[in-house]
Order: structure tokens, then C-alpha cells, then sequence
């Protein structure tokens, strides 16, 4: 099972590449990010958390479940919500577990992309899910949330990591 890639290392920082190919490789990849994405306790992990350069993430909160290639974020409500947010990525050096902060996003998001057969994808999401979305989506173009916070308080966050 491919290991979760912590702040500091490269893949993080790099815009991911498109995916090309929707063939047997590209489905047992999917299927390991669920497993790993399970096994750290996660509801989204996208393709560089895992070391793969590649535009594709997958998502599990509440009751929505699939992943998205390829995907492309529009904000439908762009009234700022301020709430805790952590990362996988983002760990506590002691504890492993994700370090949180309280992170602005987007109210509404759609998501339009690709599934693992190559077939067209649209989800439109609020809540949860929407942060959820804007922040794998953040990944896969080298972003992390804490960047998206003040300078002090992402000081104070990246000390305690790894």
C-alpha cells in the first residue's frame, strides 16, 4: 500500500499532470486511494498525497462517495465559510494525525470531470463536501490549506509537522 507524502516533500508543491489513460492501471490506482484514504481515517485523498502526479482525487463524506479525473472546480456561491479544516498531509509530528485550522472556503462548489471509465462527471456540492472538493482540488495544482491561511498561523502549523 503506497504511504500518505507529508508536507516538505516536492510532489506536493507540483501542479499534477492530467490523466491520459482510463485503463486497468488507472482503476486499481482508485481503488488503492479508497484503501488508503480509509486506513488513514480520511474523506478525500487526491493522486500526489499518495506520490502520483496525476489529476484525479477521491471522496467519501457522509452519504456521497466516487472520485472525480481530471476534475474541474467552478464556485457556485462564493460566500466565504470559515471552518475547521485539516490534511492528511499536513500531520502533527508527534501524533501523525492532521493538524486543523480554521481554513476559508467557498459555500457551493461544482465539480465536472471524469470517472475511471472515461465517462463525464458533474457534482455540485455545499457544506462539507464543497470544502472537501476545493481542497483536493487544491492539491492537484501543488496547494495546500495551509496556505491559504495567515502568515502566523500557517507559522505555527508547519512547526508542528514532521
Amino acid at each position: 500500500m503506497r504511504e500518505i507524502r507529508y508536507v516538505g516533500d516536492p510532489v506536493l508543491r507540483s501542479p499534477a499532470e492530467p490523466v491520459t489513460e482510463f485503463d486497468r492501471e488507472l482503476r486499481r490506482l482508485i481503488d488503492e486511494m479508497f484503501t488508503v484514504m480509509y486506513a488513514a481515517d480520511g474523506v478525500g485523498l487526491a493522486g500526489p498525497q499518495i506520490g502520483v502526479g496525476r489529476r484525479l482525487f477521491v471522496y467519501e463524506v457522509g452519504n456521497r462517495k466516487g472520485h472525480v479525473i481530471n476534475p474541474e472546480l467552478a464556485v457556485d456561491d462564493p460566500e466565504v465559510v470559515v471552518e475547521e479544516e485539516g490534511c492528511l498531509s499536513v500531520p502533527d509530528k508527534e501524533s501523525r494525525k492532521p493538524l486543523y485550522a480554521r481554513t476559508p472556503r467557498a459555500a457551493g462548489v461544482t465539480v465536472r470531470g471524469l470517472d475511471r471509465l472515461g465517462r463525464p462527471v458533474t457534482v455540485k456540492a455545499r457544506g462539507t463536501l464543497a470544502r472537501c472538493f476545493q481542497h483536493e482540488v487544491d492539491h492537484l495544482d501543488g496547494t495546500l490549506y495551509v496556505d491559504r491561511l495567515g502568515k502566523d498561523e500557517r507559522r505555527a502549523i508547519l512547526l508542528r509537522t514532521p
